[in-house]
């Protein structure tokens, strides 16, 4: 069964970006490790440590599709043609950039919704899953019932002011269940089930 998935690196406090979209202290883990971890369907060489290196190359083989927002896609700037973990993204907005609007896009733009861009990305991903990279998707997804987990790479620093993973959520509460935990320098990879 196709699982949609959420994962993102997030402060103690819950900011996975500082107010101006910086995202250099949450992603530290990155790059402070010695084992090396070329980024799937990038450039990308990440330096982990060994638990980081095994948790990131478990999680990425399972992925066939991802969704993301505009701002996301705007702020990364494209990822520069070639997105993360090398599939296809299904961009939330409302006004695509007539520029990626063509054959051999690695993005297609989904304007009718998060419901939407789930059943496509589920239809693209095959028997893989569907990763969700941004705060505002994962809370209009939790919100419809749309997230089957939740992990968080979660890194020993309180930023105090920046963008929030978890607000605008309702009033309702969201139970989840713990499934995951991995001990890392400068990380914690947690991991939970959305009960429904």
């Amino acid at each position: 069964m196709v699982k949609v998935v959420f994962n993102i690196s997030m402060s103690l406090d819950g900011f996975v970006a500082g107010p101006n979209d910086e995202v250099d202290r949450i992603f530290r883990w990155y790059f402070s490790g010695d084992t090396e971890f070329p980024f799937p369907g990038t450039d990308m060489v990440f330096k982990v440590s060994e638990p980081s290196a095994a948790h990131l190359q478990q999680g990425t083989k399972t992925i066939g599709a991802a969704i993301t927002g505009r701002r996301n896609f705007d702020i990364a700037h494209a990822w520069g043609g070639k997105p993360p973990v090398g599939v296809h993204h299904f961009v939330i907005t409302h006004n695509p950039p007539p520029e990626w609007v063509k054959e051999g896009s690695p993005f297609t733009f989904v304007t009718d919704g998060v419901e939407s861009a789930v059943n496509k990305a589920k239809q693209t991903a095959g028997n893989k899953d569907v990763v969700v990279s941004s705060p505002n998707i994962l809370q209009q997804c939790l919100r419809a019932g749309l997230i089957d987990e939740i992990h968080i790479d979660l890194v020993p620093i309180l930023l105090g002011n920046g963008v929030r993973l978890f607000d605008h959520l309702g009033s309702e509460p969201i139970e989840l269940e713990a499934i995951e935990v991995i001990d890392a320098p400068g990380v914690t990879h947690l991991g939970f089930r959305v009960v429904k």
